[in-house]
């Protein structure tokens, strides 16, 4: 081997062990690189070592030294602190989309971003879940193939299965041949992380309509060769604002409602956690109102008697209607039961 490889594969294991297992409170001192290189079977000298360490800095590299009989080297440019990678690791334990396993792989590679202190934000990770996870394996396959399709502004197509009452997957099928399972072929928009769920948004072509699916729903995902089709509303789509429209992540018609609701902290916090603090609120006698559109959906009607007497919709009047026939219905069949 040449004199320039040995170099060059001397400094690439220097640059590997100083960037994971050092920082300013874990600094590598002279002889424990010369230790470690020695281990791989490379021969480094003190004066060795520090030339390569000048010649690493001067091609850009974050190396800081900390003068002494023994100097000392650390890497400070990480990506993460260790509490955001804490936060980082919480999100993936608490995501229902992501299985047990693959849950164990990212928060140890995530954990890995804390470099020589690895093993503490291991330790501290002690948040515990009751998140039920999700049973799916393909679910990186999905998420890949959906946003290679968004990039390339490619169709998608994929099957979609529900659960049965032994917990079997049980696909949808093809209206016209219940023996066959029913190809999507839609134009996704976007992902959306939400309820613990990933979902993907897209526009059917069939129907008109913007829809969501379950990322962890999906089966047999693929890019397709065909273009994605636009029209009007999918260049005008807000996914931040059709996302604040939903209940549960179930569609429905966009509709201007009005509520009104008593004076309590607990309820205003319900409100605000829901839709935020750009709604405008009037208050009405000892009472508060405000509007807001949403997209009316069975999930919503279920939110909006949830809180008893505490929140009232007043119109539109037709939805109105809607939550009072779901309200006699409901206590028609516990009546019966």
């Amino acid at each position: 081997m040449s004199y320039d490889s040995k170099k060059c594969i001397r400094l690439l294991k220097i640059w590997e062990m100083l960037n994971a297992d050092s920082d300013e409170d874990h600094p590598l001192g002279t002889e424990e690189i010369r230790r470690r290189l020695d281990e791989f079977g490379i021969e480094c000298d003190r004066r060795t070592l520090y030339s390569d360490i000048e010649s690493l800095q001067e091609a850009g590299y974050e190396i800081f030294c900390v003068r002494a009989r023994s100097n000392q080297y650390y890497v400070v440019d990480r990506k993460f602190s260790v509490p955001e990678i804490l936060i980082v690791m919480d999100a993936v334990q608490a995501a229902g989309f992501i299985t047990e396993k693959k849950t164990a792989e990212l928060v140890n590679k995530v954990g890995a971003l804390a470099g020589s202190r690895k093993g503490e934000v291991l330790q501290k990770n002690v948040v515990q879940f009751s998140t039920v996870k999700s049973e799916n394996e393909s679910i990186y396959y999905s998420v890949n193939e959906i946003c290679q399709a968004i990039t390339t502004k490619k169709q998608l197509g994929f099957h979609y299965f529900d659960y049965d009452y032994k917990f079997n997957r049980s696909y949808r099928v093809d209206k016209e041949n219940a023996e066959i399972k029913k190809y999507y072929v839609v134009n996704p928009v976007a992902t959306v992380f939400s309820n613990d769920n990933y979902y993907m948004f897209c526009y059917d072509d069939k129907h008109g309509n913007v829809a969501q699916y379950r990322v962890d729903r999906m089966s047999d995902v693929s890019v397709l060769l065909s273009d994605i089709t636009t029209n009007e509303e999918v260049e005008k789509f807000d996914i931040s604002t059709y996302k604040k429209q939903l209940f549960g992540m179930y569609g429905g018609k966009e509709t201007e409602v009005e509520f009104e609701l008593v004076n309590e902290k607990d309820i205003i916090d319900v409100v605000h956690d829901k839709f935020g603090s750009n709604i405008r609120m009037y208050t009405v006698g000892d009472k508060i109102g405000f509007k807001t559109k949403v997209r009316v959906s069975p999930t919503f009607i279920a939110w909006c008697v949830s809180f008893g007497n505490k929140i009232k919709l007043i119109s539109p009047e037709e939805t109105v209607k809607e939550i009072a026939e779901y309200i006699e219905n409901l206590s028609v069949m516990y009546k019966n039961s």
